[in-house]
């Protein structure tokens, strides 16, 4: 089988985009190891898969896979190259779409500069929802974690964060830590990990390690996640900009009840085909 696909980024975080509008695109999770594989496949943190909409209030519908051929949620980096796609392959006119997920209906905007704005939606910190397993909601929890205990923020952008404050984002034990809080009992769909240096209030620094990627770029949701937690513990003020090492993007939100809103690039970097 012969596929084309468009390879693209948000932030450094990079996308193998399919397009299954015409006819059905059903990849075994060994096939999207192998196209996700930077040595022997195209390369990608994620692949994205366009699909005809599936509600009538809808405009498309796109699915999520990790490089470890595992389908999640939620993107907010593959949303925005998302729209970059539709709008240069010509599949539509509009510039506010309404797009269906696995957590449901988001709404990107591509905006005059060429950066993308997406409603990522409500955040969730009811505990059975995130799922995480706690007694009741709180705004942070205590994890043990390989025989030490830490203090994360638990809530869910469609997909699950366990989000921590660190004093220096260089030093932060992602690499080590990150896979251990991923797959910890108490987050039965495993969880992204978060770690948030706080520049300022209207600042921050962060690296994420993402469930079934390692540790990316960016992370869109892991962004969103990331100020909310710090508004929620009275770091941060409602507009906030948040650098990863592939970017910056600007993330803002209202307070509880309200969706958070997300902008940023989002980057063709090239097209091809290959053969599974």
């Amino acid at each position: 089988m012969r596929l084309k696909f468009t390879k693209m980024h948000g932030a450094g975080n990079d996308f193998v985009v399919l397009d299954a509008l015409a006819r059905p695109v059903a990849l075994t999770p060994e096939q999207l190891r192998w196209i996700a594989n930077r040595h022997i496949g195209v390369g990608c943190d994620q692949i994205l898969v366009v699909e005809p909409p599936r509600q009538a209030d809808t405009d498309f519908y796109y699915r999520i896979f990790n490089a470890d051929g595992g389908e999640v949620e939620q993107c907010g980096n593959g949303a925005r190259c998302f729209v970059r796609y539709v709008q240069e392959h010509g599949l539509t006119a509009k510039r506010e779409l309404r797009v269906g997920t696995r957590a449901g209906v988001i709404v990107p905007r591509l905006e005059d500069d060429g950066r993308v704005t997406v409603d990522m939606g409500v955040p969730e910190f009811e505990p059975s929802r995130i799922p995480f397993e706690a007694a009741a909601r709180a705004v942070s929890y205590a994890l043990d974690v390989d025989g030490r205990r830490l203090e994360i923020c638990a809530l869910s952008m469609g997909n699950p964060h366990a989000v921590q404050v660190v004093p220096d984002i260089e030093r932060a034990p992602v690499a080590t830590e990150g896979p251990l809080i991923e797959r910890h009992p108490r987050f039965p769909q495993r969880v992204n990990a978060g770690y948030m240096q706080v520049v300022n209030r209207r600042r921050i620094l962060l690296r994420v390690h993402e469930r079934g990627a390692g540790e990316t770029l960016a992370c869109g949701t892991g962004a969103c996640a990331a100020v909310v937690a710090g508004i929620m513990r009275g770091l941060l003020d409602r507009e906030v900009t948040v650098t990863a090492r592939g970017g910056d993007l600007g993330i803002s939100w209202a307070g509880e009840g309200h969706s958070v809103m997300m902008t940023g690039p989002a980057v063709t970097v090239f097209e091809g085909e290959i053969e599974i």
